[in-house]
């Protein structure tokens, strides 16, 4: 059962970094999303092999601890716990929260993804710090997407969720971000929505940001 009683205050705005989407390196990216205002980055990694996934996401976890950003490294726990990072996202074929919270120890973030109200049931009983939920909209960024949930099912979420965080993913812009926290996300992932275009990382993150203050 999760038994967290502080909610975990996640930023609004959550980038993902994608090497293959930016043409960039996540040390890269993240400097550019510093620029523009990120607090929390994630960094995502499918195709570098693990020294040189393991170079680049030490060097963009010493860029985040200068900059007070929180560092979540997608998937691999070990790679978390090697450079230190403030927490580790879990996706349904990962390893177990129970055994990444083993690992981990009480203090590191640890997320978890979800893409139908089972899931979601299932993943209220882990030691997880916020819950996300997609993808919302139709989302390219993944080879093999899930089925989209849409903002209704965002809306039933919000509800079973609780005080626990609730970030929403997959497919949200500039046009329907505004649509996805008004139905009860606690913060919106975004990757192609400020990563498509690398040389206005910096920019899209600052828009993004506005648009979330003005939501409040």
């Amino acid at each position: 059962m999760n038994t967290r009683n502080v909610k975990f205050a996640i930023p609004e705005i959550y980038p993902i970094t994608d090497t293959q989407l930016s043409g960039l390196s996540h040390t890269e990216q993240a400097r550019r999303l510093i620029e523009g205002g990120a607090r929390i980055i994630q960094l995502r990694e499918k195709y570098a092999s693990p020294l040189d996934w393991f170079d680049d996401a030490r060097a963009a976890a010493k860029l985040c601890r200068q900059n007070d950003v929180v560092l979540i490294v997608n998937d691999r726990v070990d790679i978390a716990m090697a450079i230190d990072a403030d927490g580790v996202h879990l996706g349904q074929t990962d390893l177990p929260p129970v055994a990444a919270r083993r690992l981990l120890g009480k203090v590191p973030i640890i997320g978890y993804s979800t893409h139908s109200i089972v899931q979601v049931r299932d993943a209220l009983e882990f030691d997880i710090d916020y819950l996300a939920f997609g993808p919302i909209f139709s989302t390219t960024t993944k080879a093999d997407p899930d089925d989209i949930v849409g903002i209704d099912l965002l809306r039933e979420v919000r509800e079973i969720a609780g005080r626990l965080p609730l970030v929403a993913i997959g497919g949200i812009d500039l046009n329907n971000a505004a649509s996805v926290l008004a139905a009860g996300a606690d913060s919106i992932a975004v990757i192609s929505g400020l990563l498509a275009n690398g040389s206005t990382i910096a920019e899209q993150t600052r828009k993004f940001i506005s648009l979330s203050v003005k939501t409040v």
